[in-house]
């Protein structure tokens, strides 16, 4: 077995390992085996057994708490196992918090340290009173606008809609004991960066990623940010294109504005606000991309975010109240909800990623391909998996060359159709059908 999550290797004991029991003990609990090298091999282990009698005392005066130690094997062929279970508070080695995080020890400082003491207490960030926070210094609009959106959404009872800034508070559990808690500031106070640095968005248009033409900061409660943002972004920074339905004038933006509304509500909800980072959106010709300094839940990957999951919010009373006034779902579906904005609209789907520094969407907004008649009709045609061969002769074409660069190349390069054997893209027996993209298109192509 080699070193991992839960296995940590020492050929032999120092002190100054007690800080890798602290981590394990701090994580998710695991072993700590004495007397082997890095590959897990045993090696010679001097004074075993004094060692046996020993770590229980050190463990125990150095961290506060109890481990298993055992001696395993017999003569040359013994190494000591050390079971540390994890432990339901914070342990530290000195006044220092360590965490196990894959094969590594972690010192936790700022704000890691301070995620992961309240994750010990059952807390989380927007949960913590905020001293010299009260009543009277919020902002009566932002009251005014949760009761009006809360109403609409159906999400509150009749009664709770003649509801003052205190009972509006009290009843989205943002008081203890009297005080108002941080997700009070950002949902409530018309400058919630008195009390928390970075609480804006950050909106700017790039030519190049080093050169910044023009920028905004949106700032005050959260409900504002929403509404000026999807209003600035569409005014100002993503240019629609104008149709007609009949005599309906229809504009349709690189990314739908469905779209946008979700990406900006999951980085607004899921931020780490102990970041003292804003959200920051950077416009680009090609793309638009959304980040937040926020995590993703422990062990989770950008693929389960992209399938159905349950709702895992990073600020739960933040995501209960956005929740009550019909901003987004509480079964995890806004992900789902942006994808599907896009699919619908006939535009690429967005990229996610996420690292240790935050999460990123990117929505590629390359100009829409202007469809020629030859290839709606390859569109139509691919609804039914078809050959080359027979797309060209539908079309009457004779030059392959010509008809890949100018027909189904662009169609294959944009999403709208694939190959039907990806695997051996020149296979004499492929074929080619249309994808969901290419249905939004031609359906979008054929209503407009």
């Amino acid at each position: 077995m080699i070193e991992n999550q839960t296995v940590e290797y020492k050929q032999s004991w120092r002190d100054e390992y007690l800080k890798w029991v602290c981590g394990l003990a701090n994580a998710n609990g695991g072993i700590l085996e004495i007397g082997k090298d890095d590959g897990g091999v045993i090696v010679a282990l001097k004074d075993a057994t004094r060692l046996l009698e020993e770590l229980p005392n050190k463990v125990l005066s150095g961290l506060g708490i109890v481990a298993d130690v055992d001696l395993i094997g017999e003569a040359n062929a013994s190494f000591i196992r050390m079971t540390v279970e994890p432990y339901p508070y914070p342990v530290s080695y000195r006044g220092v918090y360590y965490l196990r995080s894959g094969s590594t020890n972690q010192q936790l400082k700022g704000a890691a340290l301070d995620r992961f003491i309240l994750r010990k207490q059952g807390r989380h960030w927007d949960d913590v009173p905020q001293p010299g926070l009260n009543v009277d210094a919020c902002d009566p609009a932002a009251f005014r606008a949760f009761r009006e959106k809360a109403a609409a959404s159906g999400r509150i009872q009749v009664e709770e809609q003649a509801d003052g800034a205190a009972e509006i508070l009290d009843g989205l559990r943002l008081r203890e004991s009297g005080r108002l808690k941080r997700a009070a500031a950002l949902l409530f106070h018309p400058d919630p960066e008195r009390f928390v640095p970075g609480a804006f968005v950050k909106i700017g248009y790039f030519v190049t990623t080093d050169d910044l033409r023009y920028h905004n900061e949106v700032r005050g409660h959260l409900f504002g940010q929403i509404e000026q943002t999807v209003d600035l972004l569409s005014a100002k920074y993503l240019k629609a294109d104008v149709g007609y339905n009949g005599l309906q004038r229809v504009e349709r933006y690189p990314v739908p504005r469905g779209a946008v509304r979700e990406a900006l509500l999951n980085a607004l909800v899921h931020k780490d606000y102990a970041s003292g980072a804003p959200v920051q959106i950077s416009v680009y010709k090609d793309r638009v991309i959304f980040w937040n300094p926020g995590r993703l839940p422990d062990d989770w990957t950008v693929d389960r975010l992209l399938s159905q999951h349950p709702s895992h919010p990073s600020n739960p009373l933040l995501a209960d109240a956005f929740f009550r006034a019909g901003y987004i779902e509480a079964w995890g579906r806004g992900i789902e909800k942006m994808l599907r904005a896009c699919r619908e609209d006939g535009v690429p789907e967005p990229r996610l990623q996420a690292d240790a520094t935050g999460v990123q969407v990117t929505f590629p907004t390359s100009t829409r391909l202007a469809l020629s008649r030859h290839q709606v009709y390859v569109l139509r045609k691919s609804m039914n998996e078809s050959k080359l061969v027979d797309l060209m002769a539908a079309l009457g074409r004779t030059d392959r060359t010509k008809f890949r660069n100018q027909i189904l190349g662009p169609l294959l390069e944009e999403g709208l159709v694939e190959m039907g054997r990806p695997n051996t893209p020149t296979s004499s027996r492929q074929t080619y059908r249309i994808t969901e993209l290419g249905r939004a298109t031609l359906a979008r192509l054929e209503t407009s």
